[in-house]
């Protein structure tokens, strides 16, 4: 009896919490440089309303933590850079600091992280040799009290942090702050704890448009960019500098730290240069940057790979300095009215079509080989879009249904019509280097039929058993990779079983 009540109560927990177990979060940073803002209790209110269950502060304030309160929303919380020095002399001043700051407002207020210290390397002062010391002294104080494994405890960086971010395969960690990373590194992969990154593909645009389209900064582009390293095609820069933080952990053989990006977004008002910071640059950016995590659709390097995401910010900052752009990150003004309209559940409209026959007229269509492509680049597409990409390329092999006729362009074209269907059928998921074309023409023949989105049809020996590809063509408007339903069987197994036996 006691042993089934037990089990009842496990699957209970496991099911009220299992977004643990799977899915990519957005969240919101909620700066306060400003003097015009709600009070924190309207705040906290209006999040309730957008439905936003992550939120990032910059410290611990107190009215802050109040406000948050039995919201069910998740904070992460932070110790500022002016703090950084007495936490990390001393143990007492983190313990005292969780004793009056965290623990009077913690369970109610659901915190889950802790920064300690904020792009220390930006900072004029620089003070990266206080910013492991502080960590351990916080974990420390979260051990004393059993919260270690409940509250993470990291810090930001800037993509500074990085000497080469291009191509991807090259990033490597900037060696004059060698002594600081390695031990950072160690503390993060010893405690399961994520590596926090501040990406902003707007500044690369900004300030070096020459080399950097805007339809790739915004997601939009209906070319690739490819790795010449690893042949990996890279649609937008947000994949890019993630990759390049993943390459640049892998060479100093941290291959177990997961990425979190702390801050990222665009402004929707800038200086008079800053003709890229307007409004409509700004949705279609967080919009397409809310598919993308959502779908949990990885990056080129990582498919399927998770990564939680903050957006900056919650509100225009008018005391912030710098150009214009610096004061109009935020997606609402002071008077809590949307700069632009914004759908957290990744279903907001946003035109991101780029040519005129990607639509038909009943709404289908497919994505097929362009004839004026180079063999190789069709051949690279190819290769990419039957490993990394997760297509079943079963039909285009011997004595398949799609062999014949055995060319490179028939091949291909059916490849990447699998890969656009199984990613939203957007512009994006046609890109292939330019390889890729959309048509309103179904390009399926003789036993050969090619897969539309949301029908599930398509030739293939394999791809009606596949978990994971079956659940992407059911579903546009989500992506979820085999791996993703191996992590979450293998997490509730596992959980499970050690509620259970006690283990």
């Amino acid at each position: 009896m006691a042993r089934g009540f037990k089990l009842v109560v496990a699957i209970s927990l496991l099911i009220s919490h299992f977004d643990i177990c799977f899915g990519s979060t957005i969240g919101v940073c909620y700066g306060r440089n400003a003097d015009d803002l709600p009070t924190p209790d309207k705040v906290a209110e209006l999040v309730k309303q957008r439905k936003i269950k992550y939120v990032r502060i910059y410290d611990s304030n107190i009215q802050v933590l109040k406000a948050f309160a039995n919201t069910g929303i998740e904070l992460m919380i932070g110790v500022p850079n002016t703090d950084l020095l007495p936490f990390s002399q001393f143990q007492t001043n983190a313990d005292t600091w969780l004793k009056n700051s965290v623990l009077p407002y913690y369970p109610a207020t659901k915190i889950t992280y802790i920064t300690v210290g904020a792009e220390v390397t930006e900072s004029p002062n620089n003070a990266s040799a206080m910013v492991v010391p502080a960590m351990h002294n916080v974990l420390t104080a979260l051990k004393k009290v059993g919260l270690h494994k409940r509250i993470k405890v990291s810090s930001t960086h800037s993509l500074g942090v990085l000497s080469r971010s291009f191509p991807p395969s090259a990033g490597a960690f900037n060696s004059s702050h060698a002594s600081f990373l390695r031990p950072m590194l160690e503390f993060l992969a010893e405690n399961q704890s994520p590596f926090m990154i501040n990406l902003y593909p707007y500044y690369a645009y900004r300030d070096s448009s020459n080399n950097v389209t805007l339809d790739y900064a915004l997601f939009q582009s209906s070319s690739d960019v490819i790795d010449p390293n690893t042949g990996l095609l890279y649609t937008n820069m947000f994949d890019a500098q993630i990759d390049s933080l993943y390459f640049a952990l892998m060479s100093l053989n941290f291959r177990t730290i997961k990425i979190m990006v702390t801050e990222t977004g665009w402004p929707s008002k800038g200086s008079p240069k800053e003709t890229a910071a307007t409004p409509d640059n700004a949705q279609t950016y967080n919009t397409n940057l809310i598919r993308h995590v959502i779908d949990d659709a990885g990056t080129p390097a990582k498919p399927g790979q998770e990564v939680d995401v903050y957006i900056f910010s919650l509100f225009n900052e008018n005391r912030k300095p710098g150009l214009d752009s610096e004061r109009n990150w935020g997606l609402f003004y002071p008077d809590q009215t949307s700069v632009y309209n914004l759908d957290f559940a990744g279903k907001g409209g946003v035109d991101t079509s780029t040519s005129s026959n990607h639509t038909s007229s009943n709404g289908t269509t497919w994505c097929i080989a362009s004839s004026k492509a180079s063999e190789l680049d069709l051949q690279s597409a190819l290769d990419w879009a039957c490993g990394s990409g997760n297509v079943d390329c079963s039909a285009i092999q011997p004595s398949q249904p799609c062999f014949e006729p055995d060319t490179l362009l028939s091949h291909a074209s059916y490849a990447f019509n699998s890969y656009y269907h199984q990613n939203g059928a957007s512009d994006v998921a046609c890109g292939f280097g330019g390889a890729g074309v959309t048509v309103d023409k179904n390009p399926s023949y003789d036993n050969c039929l090619y897969m539309t989105t949301g029908t599930g049809t398509g030739t293939g020996t394999n791809r009606t058993t596949s978990l994971g590809n079956a659940t992407a063509i059911a579903s546009p408007t989500s992506s979820v990779p085999k791996e993703a339903f191996t992590s979450i069987f293998g997490c509730l197994f596992i959980a499970l079983l050690a509620f259970i036996f006690n283990v």
